[in-house]
């Protein structure tokens, strides 16, 4: 069950993680932070380990009933102690601090997946959240993520995602090139989404036969390496009206995901 303590001094010692929140994204060491009462629901609905909640003391009877089923810390306070701890107006009430889930293998997570959205380079947090949660929706096994891409934990992509990092498996790899040897040997067939007009229209990609299938992704502006777009399978482009330049990697990946995904 919850304990629930009532807070009257932003300069609390158990306020600690919460704050300063403005000038970071994660809460230090392997915590990341959950801001808003719909992702915090999420949070608490998940099997992640939930260290702290800060919340607003008129905003705690919604989170009550999930609260009750946790063995969490639950710091009350009114909104203005709320907004000195975390630096800033945060209307939406809640905060959470939660525990990352341990790191994943990825020829655990290639094992045991069908569809996989692999990463090069995504460091933009909104377009990482972004991707989340569309290769959630959209019947996406897991992602895989090479070391230049961003953190999925981080305060903005867990934003964006609307918690799809809470349950989307991922896994990082040290090297773009080893993924492509890890996703070829697992049996993958990898899929480079690119906007050169060259590359096969999506729409026209035959998927029905496809038994695995990793879709690569490359940042805004580069794009894919040159050595990726060489490795890969087969290169696919969603086709956009004349004399436009591209679509954001997020809207493009939801797109390819919908023709990909298993749902």
């Amino acid at each position: 069950m919850a304990r629930l303590t009532e807070i009257t001094d932003p300069n609390d010692a158990r306020l600690a993680p919460f704050v300063g929140v403005r000038d970071r994204q994660t809460a230090g060491g392997d915590e990341f932070l959950c801001e808003g009462m719909l992702l915090v629901e999420r949070l608490l609905d998940s099997d992640l380990e939930v260290a702290a909640v800060l919340v607003a003391k008129g905003k705690v009877e919604r989170l009550r009933s999930r609260l009750d089923e946790r063995d969490v810390e639950v710091l009350t306070a009114r909104q203005e102690v709320l907004n000195a701890t975390v630096g800033f107006n945060i209307h939406r009430g809640v905060i959470a601090a939660a525990r990352r889930r341990p790191a994943v293998r990825a020829a655990d997570l290639l094992a045991r997946s069908r569809r996989i959205a692999v990463l090069e380079g995504i460091n933009d947090h909104e377009n990482l959240g972004a991707i989340f949660r569309s290769a959630h929706a959209l019947g996406m096994d897991g992602v895989l993520l090479d070391t230049t891409s961003g953190d999925p934990y981080y305060r903005r992509a867990v934003r964006v995602s609307m918690g799809a990092t809470f349950s989307l498996p991922f896994a990082r790899v040290d090297r773009s090139q080893e993924l492509l040897e890890l996703i070829h040997r697992a049996g993958f067939v990898s899929i480079a989404l690119t906007p050169d007009s060259r590359a096969i229209s999506i729409d026209r990609f035959e998927v029905a036969d496809l038994d695995r299938a990793a879709l690569l992704l490359g940042a805004e502006g580069d794009g894919l390496r040159s050595k990726t777009l060489a490795a890969a399978t087969v290169r696919v482009r969603v086709p956009i009206a004349p004399g436009a330049d591209s679509l954001n990697v997020g809207h493009a990946a939801a797109i390819a995901f919908q023709r990909l995904g298993l749902v």
